[in-house]
């Protein structure tokens, strides 16, 4: 997950620890979301690797299907759990500002200078309200967030939530403004997340649970395997209405329901096989905001310069190859090096453009106590990642699918 989704503390636990436990420092980063942050940002690349592959390979396209139906459900709904405490207080919102919004607008502009240069096409339009490929995210982070009271204030927040997605999947006239049906069709999945407690991911560790996603795994990617001929990955990218697979708009009705219910499931899959323990790859989960953003540069670039047009890639060996480079350079671009050079435009402090915090107020004179749960500082889904979707200006050819 993009890790401007969360900064996030291991939660305090609630009653003191059993004795002869592990004592946990309060504030400590948990190395279970750091883990799952991570592996959430190989699968995104891994996707938009894929994507060539499956023209040819079934058991290509058996694999993008299956990471397809909840890479970015689970982005959203880590993201979601790491929003509990936005309040709209003021160091919130700035983080919000600094960690979401000028990333967006900084690499929505270099994407589209990218796409200008790569194709040779200067008029190619800059549009802040059409976000270009992986950035949509982004867009649909900023105005989750921003929700996030209202959501937290009703009753039965994931009813509603799948009730608007469901309307934006009937609505062939909503618009593409802001990615808008992919702002709802991904909703419910953070609004999950924010109704999340530790203790619903404690229930995903036992071996008992852990033995049943196993299962559940391989039935799925068996499913995938015997749909693979003819299923059309669009039903998993909320890019627009039902029309668009070509189905009545009133089958979102049943669809919209269902596809949450797969993406809950098998994201709950993943999570139970999630290490808790720190591994060589955890510290990486802080960087996955980076992976996030970058690697679209690398995706776009290989299908600019036709490099899946080698045959041998295309082969059981050459899939495997790909995938190798995914995860190998998703790797490398959520590291520490490159946080360093480009921590200016993804995580900046900024504190010149904002007013310094009032002065607290003395205790026991009207202080307030903020809110239980992790801060919502700039961190990733997170991120991020999978696919996306192109200005219509731009040539069918060169659009990759949507993260």
């Amino acid at each position: 997950m993009p890790e401007d989704v969360a900064q996030h503390s291991r939660p305090a636990p609630a009653a003191p620890p059993e004795r002869g436990g592990p004592s946990v420092r309060r504030g400590s980063r948990d190395p279970y979301f750091d883990n799952a942050k991570y592996l959430t940002i190989v699968l995104v690349a891994c996707g938009h690797a894929w994507e060539p592959l499956t023209y040819g390979s079934r058991a290509a396209t058996a694999a993008y299907l299956t990471v397809y139906a909840f890479h970015m459900p689970a982005f959203a709904l880590i993201s979601g759990y790491f929003s509990r405490s936005f309040d709209m207080a003021p160091g919130r919102l700035r983080r919000l500002l600094t960690g979401v919004v000028l990333p967006y607008v900084v690499f929505e502009t270099a994407y589209t200078l990218f796409y200008r240069w790569a194709q040779d096409n200067p008029g190619y339009p800059l549009s802040l309200l059409d976000p270009w490929y992986v950035m949509w995210f982004l867009v649909a982070l900023f105005v989750w967030r921003v929700t996030t009271p209202v959501w937290l204030a009703l009753r039965h927040p994931v009813p509603v939530a799948l009730g608007l997605a469901t309307l934006a999947a009937v609505s062939p006239d909503l618009g593409g403004d802001i990615s808008i049906q992919r702002v709802l069709g991904f909703l419910p999945f953070f609004v999950l997340g924010l109704t999340l407690r530790p203790e619903h991911f404690e229930r995903l560790r036992t071996r008992r649970v852990r033995l049943g996603a196993l299962v559940v795994g391989v039935g799925a990617l068996v499913a995938a395997y015997g749909v693979a001929p003819w299923f059309d990955a669009g039903w998993f990218y909320h890019r627009g209405s039902v029309t668009g697979q070509g189905a009545s708009r009133w089958a979102g009705l049943l669809t919209t329901p269902a596809l949450f219910g797969l993406a809950v499931l098998l994201t709950a899959c993943f999570l139970a096989w999630v290490p808790r323990r720190r591994l060589w790859f955890t510290a990486l989960g802080a960087g996955t905001m980076y992976g996030y953003l970058l690697h679209g540069f690398v995706i776009k670039w290989a299908r600019f310069r036709d490099w899946y047009a080698a045959g041998w890639l295309h082969t059981p060996l050459g899939e495997l190859a790909v995938t190798a480079v995914a995860v190998a350079g998703i790797t490398l671009l959520c590291t520490s090096p490159v946080r360093a050079v480009l921590r200016c435009v993804v995580e900046p402090r900024m504190e010149w453009a904002f007013k310094r915090p009032a002065t607290a107020e003395p205790s026991g004179a009207g202080a307030t106590t903020a809110p239980a749960g992790s801060t919502t500082a700039p961190s990733g889904a997170g991120a991020a990642s999978a696919p996306s979707s192109e200005r219509a200006t731009a040539s069918t050819a060169s659009r990759a699918p949507e993260s």
